[in-house]
């Protein structure tokens, strides 16, 4: 097996994402960061000639961002593959796309689609027969229940809880902590208990 890879970001989320590539045996070859204040990350050189991707080997979007995700995984040749914790529960009756982080303590349960490019953050928990579309991020201890579906780029937030067979609209947005009760329309910033629209995001 070819365990040489190569990160793309250098922020805090990219710590994250090279500690279980280290926990899971893969060689760190390369870090690229387009900040040029950004010199080491967890003793890896910064690479800032963003026009050195490696065009055909391993590597993975440790960004944030899920537009930024998005707009880098489009135009990449390279190939994509899963960061997942060793200390996350992941059951084998799933389907899993490819250059998503799966964190520590996270639980996904039986018969969930998980998309490309998404982040299941620390703690989260998805119960069965849930869907997450493309470049979502589950923020850290956001419970999902069952018959769930997260639609293309929405960031459901840190302590969140979604009610069973809640769609959340693509690219939404539910704020921290927020009990959501109902269906979340595309590009809505929800927030609250129960979760209520609190403006909509325009220019998306």
């Amino acid at each position: 097996m070819n365990n040489k890879i190569y990160i793309a970001g250098a922020g805090g989320h990219a710590k994250v994402v090279i500690e279980i590539a280290e926990l899971s045996g893969y060689e760190v070859a390369g870090v690229y960061d387009q900040n040029v204040e950004v010199k080491e990350i967890l003793k890896y050189p910064v690479s800032h000639h963003l026009s050195d991707f490696p065009k055909n080997e391993k590597l993975f979007f440790a960004l944030g961002s899920n537009l930024s995700r998005k707009k880098n995984a489009e135009n990449s040749q390279a190939e994509f593959f899963n960061l997942i914790h060793p200390r996350a529960i992941v059951s084998r009756n799933i389907e899993l796309g490819k250059g998503n982080a799966v964190m520590g303590g996270v639980v996904i349960n039986s018969s969930c689609k998980i998309g490309n490019h998404c982040i299941i953050n620390t703690s989260a928990s998805i119960d069965h027969d849930c869907e997450i579309s493309d470049y979502v991020h589950i923020s850290p201890q956001a419970a999902l229940a069952g018959n769930i579906k997260v639609s293309e780029g929405a960031q459901i937030g840190i302590g969140a809880c979604i009610k069973q067979n809640i769609t959340i609209g693509k690219w939404s947005v539910v704020g921290a902590g927020a009990v959501v009760v109902k269906d979340v329309p595309d590009y809505a910033v929800v927030a609250g208990n129960p979760a209520r629209v609190i403006k909509t995001i325009e220019n998306h």
